[in-house]
């Protein structure tokens, strides 16, 4: 029996950034992962993986549709399927061994298997029993049946994420169940590979909890892009017969039932916490109606020593967010202080143009009745954009009318998932539109959008 000063069960994000700061902090520590590679869902079939099929799929669409704009003519692109996910796993390996890599130079030890809780301070991997002053639970996430429909997800013809990113053809045609993140990266990664896609979604509106003019513009984007949208819609069952999927739903509007066809049905309505075989009742971890994992303003559950993290407990579902919690209940471990700054955590959608947000939205500043005031400026105003045919989209600023605060930042267009940091750090220090506006940025760079939205917050932009 092994003794540690911290057990974090579960190798994703959330835990191997929580190992990794525990042993930097000089505790004893040993992560619990049960997959052949460290990284979780996120560097094995989630966040990486499908990164590298949006950027080889963004490759090709700039190969069909812009080389020739810019005196660039190679003849006709072709897609090795195969080889693209040759080069997905490439990427997923490199990432997995680099944690597994920084797991050795920082002595963390990884007990390879699946973990459970048999009593207080005792985490079981296996057959072995190894005893922990605190136990940290960042056992992530499992994809969420589609609700009150039948649905059986088989991996080949009715596929999750998972299934998606190693689909063995690119489909003729494809249904997309759910218009959050998961089915719209996805959707627009078959999309862009000649497959035609069809999403279908419960709400009037894509990715809900967005600004609702961000939901419209990117709408209309992807629209232009292929995408088919049957908003409103209830799906009813999902029925595969030789390789094919028979999709039924029922739009809202009137009741009315419909059919459509797909060779990948692709389930993306959100995930789940994951907490089976923990033995968490067993020790006293209570969950939520939800099924997350209760815990206080210090990570800490309703067992004393035993601490939950990431997508198991409460919050959104991102790896950057699981990533903050594993570093903060660190600290708190080892006796400092943790913190996570709720109010600023981004949300990125890697599509082309890339969706990016952080803080409050128009609406719910509306809903809260806070005076605000708003800087919009369009990317067709930046030169950069325009030179690289990203021009569509814009930059949106919310700031307090009275204080100049900023509240919340909404950009989509190109680079967005790295321009909202700008805004990020602006609000960590809790800048102003006009500390924004008064920065100087560099020329010509999309990070110019920023400034003229900060700008248009006060006597107005330059180039609108």
């Amino acid at each position: 029996m092994a003794s540690y000063d911290v057990i974090i069960i579960g190798g994703g994000p959330g835990g191997y950034v929580c190992a990794i700061r525990c042993a930097q902090l000089g505790l004893k520590t040993a992560c619990v992962e049960g997959r052949e590679t460290l990284g979780g869902t996120c560097l094995n079939v989630g966040c990486i993986p499908s990164k590298a099929l949006l950027h080889a799929s963004h490759q090709l669409h700039e190969a069909e549709h812009n080389f020739e704009k810019m005196g660039l003519s190679a003849g006709k692109v072709k897609v090795d399927w195969k080889q693209m996910l040759a080069y997905k796993d490439d990427v997923i390996g490199q990432n997995t061994k680099g944690i597994e890599f920084l797991f050795k130079k920082n002595k963390v030890d990884w007990l390879k298997g699946w973990g459970s809780i048999p009593e207080a301070g005792k985490v079981k991997v296996g057959d072995e029993i190894h005893e922990a002053k605190a136990i940290v639970i960042a056992s992530g996430s499992e994809p969420s049946p589609v609700p009150g429909a039948d649905v059986t997800v088989d991996e080949k013809v009715v596929v999750t994420s998972t299934g998606a990113l190693a689909l063995p053809k690119v489909p003729k045609r494809m249904v997309v169940i759910g218009a959050g993140v998961i089915g719209l990266e996805m959707g627009s990664v078959y999309a862009r590979l000649g497959a035609e896609v069809e999403v279908i979604e419960f709400l009037d509106a894509i990715t809900p909890g967005m600004d609702s003019e961000v939901q419209k513009t990117f709408q209309r984007i992807l629209s232009k892009q292929g995408l088919k949208f049957t908003m409103g819609a209830a799906v009813q069952k999902v029925e595969t017969k030789g390789g094919k999927a028979t999709v039924t739903y029922k739009l809202r509007k009137d009741d009315s039932e419909h059919t459509t066809e797909a060779d990948v049905v692709l389930c993306a309505t959100g995930r789940r916490p994951y907490t089976d075989g923990l033995g968490l009742e067993g020790v006293g971890v209570e969950l939520t109606e939800r099924g997350q994992v209760k815990t206080d303003d210090h990570w800490q559950t309703t067992a004393k020593g035993i601490y939950a993290i990431g997508d198991a407990i409460e919050g959104p579902m991102l790896a950057h967010k699981a990533e903050d919690e594993g570093m903060a209940v660190a600290e708190v471990i080892a006796g400092k202080h943790g913190h996570v700054n709720y109010g600023v955590i981004p949300g990125v959608i890697y599509t082309a143009p890339e969706v990016a947000s952080v803080g409050k939205t128009e609406d719910q500043l509306k809903k809260d009745g806070v005076a605000y005031k708003v800087g919009k400026f369009s990317f067709m105003g930046n030169g950069r954009a325009k030179a690289v045919f990203q021009g569509e989209g814009f930059v949106k600023l919310l700031a307090d009318k009275e204080t100049d605060r900023v509240l919340g930042c909404h950009i989509i267009g190109p680079g967005a998932g790295d321009l909202i940091h700008e805004i990020c750090v602006g609000m960590e220090f809790g800048a102003s539109a006009e500390d924004i506006a008064l920065t100087c940025h560099a020329h010509p760079t999309f990070s110019e959008a920023v400034r003229e939205a900060a700008l248009a917050c006060g006597d107005g932009a330059i180039h609108a």
